[in-house]
């Protein structure tokens, strides 16, 4: 019987060599406890990239803070090298994912990510806007319980849970939908604006990443 694992269709159909340079070690710190770790989770899973290492920062805060922990984290991680005579203990890149809606001093919590070397993805008003994007265009301003109740119509009974194989096939079309979002907002003059998710910066750099790792037919 012929497999049917899913393949990705815009990976080349030449089989490529696999790296023999390491591979970066990912740092992904979520602000949600259910929604995103399940995704990003099960996305890794799905890219074969072990070196994703994805944690729930669930003590609140502002964005800001949450930089903060992330910053916190990845000089640990360093530290940790240095001690333990290993290069391959810290991060390479240390990620924070966020919502938009309900946080003030957005503008303080991205450029202590700049001044730290930390990534964003944000995503406005929230991440179900990046699920929905799976499934249709999202062009209009949205709130997070519209954006959710919109979400319920591909994904029945949608309580926050994530089923990933829902999700999977329209992958593609959420980089591509995203993307065009996001231009329009910057030529608005409004980056970030609503709606806007750069979610799928940080899903781009896992894929890379494991792919580099394996060799495709």
């Amino acid at each position: 019987m012929v497999s049917r694992k899913y393949r990705n269709p815009c990976r080349s159909l030449h089989r490529r060599q696999a790296s023999l340079e390491p591979l970066p070690r990912i740092l992904v710190v979520c602000e949600g406890v259910v929604t995103e770790p399940q995704y990003f989770d099960a996305f890794k899973r799905e890219e074969e990239n072990r070196l994703v290492e994805v944690v729930i920062d669930n003590e609140g805060g502002v964005p800001k803070t949450l930089v903060e922990r992330a910053v916190l984290r990845k000089k640990m991680a360093e530290q940790q090298a240095i001690r333990e005579h290993d290069d391959n203990l810290k991060y390479d890149e240390v990620w924070c994912v966020f919502d938009v809606d309900q946080h003030p001093r957005l503008a303080d919590a991205r450029q202590q990510a700049r001044d730290n070397g930390i990534r964003l993805a944000v995503s406005n008003p929230c991440f179900e806007l990046w699920l929905l994007l799976h499934f249709s265009d999202q062009t209009a301003h949205i709130e997070r319980k519209p954006a959710a109740t919109a979400l319920g119509k591909y994904i029945r009974g949608y309580d926050k849970h994530v089923p990933f194989e829902v999700l999977r096939f329209g992958y593609i079309d959420a980089v591509r939908r995203a993307q065009l979002i996001e231009r329009r907002c910057i030529e608005a003059g409004d980056e970030g604006g609503n709606p806007s998710t750069g979610v799928y910066l940080l899903t781009e750099r896992i894929r890379e990443f494991g792919r580099r790792g394996r060799t495709y037919p």
